[in-house]
Order: structure tokens, then sequence, then C-alpha cells
């Protein structure tokens, strides 16, 4: 076993993993602690930063004492976290003024509603490159300022600072001493200016921020400080290799290239495409944000959320009953030459990106006297493929970029027949890399780029083993037969 190894810290939205990676990018042990989510009122969402930063130290002396690692061995902490859930602190007691304000929670809607109303999506999106939504970052924080006792005058007093939970958790370990996030974690929070690359003062004063509490954004793979030593570290350690967690995914998949594109199956889907290193106005129903910086060098990406994808097959198991696990999907699918001409569209939530309708809903539709339910499963994975299809294209038209080839991750790339159509509705190679913790691996890439473990990303592709590739075996007139019905489909649930 390596005697080289990267202590992660994925902090995500329902838990804290620590994950400790050898030199060549394998999984050592991991641990992981839950915390609370709180539910103040319908469609608020909110956690405890001191809660996630206790349940923090437990995993993380949990993995060392589980798999036998000295911390002599550990040359790096890198850090991948949920985006944009936020908190404000006090800058000397480090004690939270109010819970961290999750990226689900939906109380900035009326904030958003006001802005928009006021003409200034055109200005938050020539700056941020994102478009203005609770989802971000910034009406969370306007929201702690105007609404708890005191916070105003002590942020006004210079008291207070601000943070994405890399920072918090940055600013815990440190012992106070460093209040920083990278580039990624940075331009999600609806603040910062992606084309200047710094804290926007215009979009500050139109939230009731002040510069003062912002923290330094430094490139993911700079050292950010050491750890302090006390309960949790017996030697100061590098904090390095610092990413938000879909950024860190395709930083794990090595997309560093123009074009080079990534999907993360979960129970949604985050897609990102590489566009290079000049940022460009997304399309109508994408995001522009950076992707990472590295080797003091800024990539930037396309993004675009889908609402439901992997959580298609759970509603399929779990509410329809139709299929008693995730796995019969795959062989119901191929156990019928086609779909029969059925499609469904899982709108269960509205459609999200690219045609962002929140009052769609799913529909099965095209059923004939014939239908077997192997063609409504097959279907539900095809819809799966062609909602990546919808936003992979939209990227590429826009940027001006042919797709070669989509890397992807997550559960339900096990799945040989969704593999399959993928490519083949793409027309592209879909490469299933052999990536374990994806955005963990991605951020320990960076904190080994940081510590000089591996000495430029050429030398990261050999790093990640290619588990499969998929090569497109239909015809181009079956694929536009396929993808019409398919938006044929999407037209029939469509409400505006």
């Amino acid at each position: 076993m390596s005697e080289v190894k990267i202590l992660t810290i994925d902090q995500s939205t329902s838990g804290t993993k620590a994950i400790i990676f050898d030199d060549e990018g394998k999984v050592v042990h991991r641990c992981t602690e839950n915390h609370q989510q709180f539910y103040p009122q319908p469609d608020w969402v909110e956690h405890d930063p001191e809660e996630i930063f206790e349940k923090t130290k437990i995993a993380i002396k949990n993995v060392l004492r589980e798999s036998k690692t000295d911390f002599s061995e550990i040359a790096a902490v890198a850090i991948s976290n949920q985006r944009e859930t936020v908190a404000i602190w006090d800058r000397k007691s480090g004690k939270p003024v109010y819970n961290a304000i999750v990226w689900q929670c939906q109380r900035g809607a009326a904030t958003c509603k006001v802005l928009k109303e006021q003409g200034y999506s055109e200005m938050v999106e020539s700056k941020t490159g994102l478009l203005i939504d609770p989802y971000f970052s910034a009406t969370g924080l306007k929201w702690i300022l105007d609404n708890v006792d005191g916070v105003k005058q002590k942020a006004a007093a210079g008291d207070l600072v601000f943070g994405t939970m890399d920072s918090w958790i940055i600013y815990k370990l440190t012992g106070g001493k460093v209040h920083a996030t990278d580039y990624s974690n940075a331009s999600r929070t609806m603040l910062y200016n992606i084309y200047d690359l710094k804290w926007d003062k215009e979009l500050l004063d139109l939230m009731g921020l002040y510069e003062s509490m912002a923290p330094e954004v430094k490139y993911s793979d700079a050292i950010f400080g050491n750890t302090e030593i006390g309960d949790v570290f017996d030697r100061e350690i590098p904090i390095t290799g610092v990413m938000g967690d879909s950024h860190a995914a395709l930083f794990a998949q090595n997309c560093f290239k123009k074009g080079m594109a990534k999907a993360t199956y979960g129970t949604g889907s985050s897609i990102m495409m590489n566009i290079g290193e000049e940022p460009m106005k997304s399309p109508e129903g994408l995001v522009t944000s950076i992707g990472f910086g590295c080797k003091k060098k800024i990539d930037y990406v396309f993004e675009g959320n889908i609402h439901c994808t992997g959580d298609t097959i759970n509603w399929l198991v779990k509410d329809f009953e139709l299929i008693s696990n995730a796995e019969e999907s795959e062989l119901l699918a191929l156990s019928v030459k086609d779909n029969n001409n059925v499609y469904m569209v899982p709108a269960f939530v509205g459609l999200g990106a690219p045609y962002w309708d929140n009052a769609a809903r799913a529909s099965i539709s095209g059923m004939a006297r014939n239908t077997k339910k192997a063609h409504v499963v097959r279907a539900a994975l095809e819809a799966i493929a062609y909602q990546i299809k919808d936003l992979l294209d939209l990227m590429t038209k826009e940027a001006g970029i042919e797709l070669s080839e989509i890397r992807v991750d997550g559960g339900p790339t096990k799945n040989q027949f969704l593999m399959q159509f993928q490519s083949d509705i793409l027309d592209s190679s879909v490469v299933v890399h052999d990536v374990e913790e994806a955005s963990a691996f991605g951020a320990a890439f960076a904190g080994g780029l940081g510590i000089g473990l591996w000495k430029n990303l050429d030398e990261l592709d050999k790093v990640v083993s290619m588990r499969k590739k998929f090569e497109s075996k239909i015809s181009g007139e079956v694929r536009t037969k396929l993808y019409n019905g398919w938006k044929k489909a999407v037209n029939s649930v469509k409400t505006k």
C-alpha cells in the first residue's frame, strides 16, 4: 500500500464523507457521517454548520482509525463540497449567526422575483453567467442579513464573513486563520464576476453585503493553509484541492480540454461541458460557470441540470411498482427490439433545462394494444438519454464545438442498455471511467497537483482507467426518427 495518501473531505447535502486515496487514485477507506436536515417551513431547507463540522471531525477520526492510517502518511487534505449552500459567521469567534441556507431552499424566491421585475436579469447574467434564482447563494445571504437580529450592524462593522461549506470547513480546520474558497464555488454564489475574476461590488451592494465579508478566491491546487494541531490532527497538514462537487466530478473525468463533457447520472443529472479559457454567454436554459482553476489557468463550462434521470427508475420501482429493482430495467429493456413508439416524459416536478417549465407534468404516450411492460420500462430508460441529448445539443451548437465523446459517472452507468442507447442517440462515444467517488476523487486530483504528487494534468490521464467505451450502432435515419418522437412527446406536456 502506498505511503503517500490524500485525505478528502466530501461534504454533501446529506452528510460528510472522509475518504483516503492512495497515490494511484485508489480508495483506501471511507467513512460517512450524516447530518440533520431542517425544514422551518415548506420549501425552506437549512443545515447546522456547527453540526457539519463536528460530523466532519468524526468522519476524519473514524477513517484514520479504521484504515490504520498514520498522520505521517497523509500528505494533503482536499475538500469537495455541496455547492451554493452558504453561511455567515463571526470573524473572531467562528460562531454562525444562523443556520446555513441550503441550495434547495426557496426562501429567496420572492427576492428573485423582485430583482427580475426591476430589470436586473441581464446585468446579473452578464457578470456571473447565472440566472437569477434562489438556487444560488446570494439571496440566502440577503435573507439572513434582513431577518436575523443584529446581523446588519455586525456586518457593517466588519465583524462577519460569509462562505460556502468549503470556506466554512477551511476556516474551522485552520483555527480561523484562513477564510478562502476556490473559483468554482465562488462562481456559483451569484456574487462573483466570472469575467473580471473578482467579487462584484455592484452585486454585493444589491444584496446588502460587504466586500470585507467575502472569502479570498484561490486556484483549486493552491495551498489554502495548514490544519490546526488539536483534537483532530497531531501535525500541520496542507489543505489543497478544493472544488465544488460537480466541478470536481468534471475534473475527475479529466475533461481538461475544450469540448469535453461529463454527465453525472444521479437522482437528477448535472451536465457540464468545458468551453475553454474564454467565457461565453450561455444559451437560454443553461448557465456559464467557472469549471475549475488549476495550474494558474481558468477553464469555463456550460452547465445544465435535469430534474429526473435516475429518479425515473426509482419511480418505476417504488411508486409505480412496475419492476422490483433498478437492475430489472436493463433486462426488460433488452427483451424487446424497440420502444414500440412508446415515450415517457419524466416531468414529475416539471421540466428542467433547457425547457424550464415547472408546470409541466409527466406522461407516457404512444401506447397501443400490444404495448408491454417492457416497452414502458425501455421508454423510461430512453428518456434519461434523450434529456441529456437535449442539453448537449444545445451546448455544442452554442459553443460551436463538435462532441467527440462524453464521460459519465454515477450508479445508472452500470446499466448497459442505457449507456449503449446514450451513445446511439448522441452519435458519440460514451466513456464509462472506473472512477469511484467522482467528486472526492476530483478534489484529491487537485490536491495531488498542489503538493506535487502529480506534476501536470497530463499525468492524471494515467491514473484513471476506463471501464468501458460505447460506440453508436444505429443509423442517422433511425436516430432522427427516435428523437423526433421524443420532441413530440415533450411538446405534448409543455405548458408554455
